[in-house]
């Protein structure tokens, strides 16, 4: 069997002396803040243990799905009906066909930080690979909890729906240190062009307990979940939207086009833009109120093959990166909220490369000294979150912003076996760092870059979230 102790060693990615020092002694033992991820709370809550490790691995990964189909492997070892061990063994074909490919150190760095494995994955040793992890994961120190405590984790934040019980939030309670929180994402009562937005309306009305049927009853069920989420423990809000588009609207006009949608009348652009600016400006104020920090995912463009998410459903494989324009719509919408001073704390993420300048430029025009690192670029996202997007996104910011006061990374994940990644980012910023040194563009101050470091990987997290108040 292939040995990678040469790949996976402990100054993998680190091309520099200082670089390996700036990591070891200032990055790798930092705690975890997950702030935002989109695994089960149920699971976390339950403290789950994984069957094998397909389960934990395979099942959901859509990055590992649009790898094996790209490759020529049969949706049935893929979403299909194959064992888990089949589809464990058709996985381990691909990977030494990624190179190049983040998946390819992902898988390697997680099956060694995991599972203590030192092979490369193969179709050759998939099989045995398959029988020892799935054995290890029903081990009592393979249990969710256990695997959270492994890599470190502090704080998980997942996100939900405001149609959410929390039930599983609520359930859980502090188990070695780590924290479960959750993140208030209302997208779908945002998306009023949508087909399922009446029965989404619906759902939303028999949660609150009153009919929804004009916009100021929406924005008093929207409050409502607001205050409910507050109540267990919430501290931010998410959006996964295409664009922020900005009309001058006002809730008369919000009102009319949300009567259109009850009447089956067909919406123009400008209605869609006039309800959207109002939902979305309605919600930023009442984050701001609650003092929580609000994020806003922007650029993909998702469902795009509609055969297979007729077939599949959403989140499976078929999203890309969009060309949507950005700026003028964020500048109108912050611009707005700056004005009655009602911009709360705010992290924008960028699934487009050829926009980071314009992301790290934004950022700049509402840091009003109030509070330090008030808007943040978000680190690379989805499509992103490998090196060369990650360098892009550390770069722009250097460039154009303050990456000292930079919240860090993220998982973004589905997946119990992502938390590597935060590893992955780790090495990444110290070897750029270790690089600035060699080259003379930052001083040899170990004591100084470190402590930067050490902020970026974990103390400004800690004190931008405010996950434990």
């Amino acid at each position: 069997m292939a040995d990678i102790k040469a790949f996976i060693h402990d100054d993998f990615l680190l091309e520099t002396e200082f670089a390996s020092n700036l990591y070891h002694n200032y990055a790798a033992d930092q705690p975890i803040i997950d702030y935002h991820c989109h695994l089960s709370p149920e699971l976390i809550a339950k403290d789950h243990q994984f069957n094998n490790i397909t389960e934990i691995w395979i099942e959901g990964d859509h990055y590992k799905w649009r790898a094996m189909r790209t490759l020529g492997i049969d949706e049935r070892f893929i979403t299909g009906d194959a064992s888990p061990k089949e589809k464990f063994i058709q996985w381990a074909s691909c990977v030494p066909k990624l190179i190049r490919n983040p998946l390819y150190h992902w898988t390697h760095l997680e099956l060694k930080r995991y599972f203590d494995i030192d092979e490369l994955l193969t179709a050759n040793n998939a099989a045995e690979v398959y029988d020892k992890t799935s054995e290890l994961l029903q081990l009592p120190e393979y249990s969710v909890l256990s695997l959270l405590k492994k890599m470190g984790v502090e704080t998980v934040c997942t996100t939900e729906d405001p149609l959410d019980s929390l039930a599983y939030h609520s359930e859980f309670t502090h188990s070695d240190g780590i924290t479960l929180s959750t993140a208030f994402r209302p997208d779908k009562a945002i998306e009023i062009q949508s087909e399922g937005f009446e029965n989404y309306m619906e759902q939303l009305s028999a949660v609150v307990g009153f009919p929804i049927d004009s916009y100021e009853s929406l924005t008093k069920a929207l409050d409502n979940r607001m205050d409910y989420f507050a109540t267990h423990g919430c501290v931010l809000s998410d959006h996964g939207l295409e664009q922020i588009r900005y009309a001058e609207t006002n809730d008369i006009k919000a009102d009319e086009v949300f009567q259109k949608k009850r009447n089956g009348k067909p919406l123009t652009a400008t209605d869609l833009d006039q309800y959207k600016t109002a939902v979305l400006l309605f919600l930023a104020k009442g984050y701001h109120k609650r003092g929580w920090v609000q994020q806003y995912h922007l650029g993909a463009l998702r469902n795009n093959n509609k055969r297979m998410l007729q077939e599949l459903g959403p989140d499976t494989g078929w999203d890309s990166i969009g060309d949507f324009n950005q700026a003028v719509g964020l500048s109108l919408f912050f611009d707005t909220l700056d004005k009655s001073d009602q911009l709360t704390k705010t992290i924008i993420y960028n699934l487009n490369p050829s926009d980071n300048e314009l992301f790290a430029t934004m950022i700049g025009n509402f840091n009003d000294g109030s509070i330090r690192g008030k808007m943040q670029f978000g680190s690379g996202w989805w499509f992103l979150d490998q090196l060369d997007g990650m360098t892009k996104q550390i770069n722009a910011l250097s460039n154009m912003g303050v990456l000292s006061v930079f919240v860090g990374m993220l998982t973004d994940s589905r997946s119990f076996m992502s938390f590597p990644r935060h590893e992955y980012f780790r090495r990444l910023l110290c070897n750029i760092l270790g690089n600035d040194v060699k080259m003379g563009h930052l001083p040899n101050n170990i004591e100084h870059l470190g402590a930067i470091v050490s902020d970026i990987c974990y103390h400004n997290a800690k004190s931008y979230f405010n996950f434990n108040q």
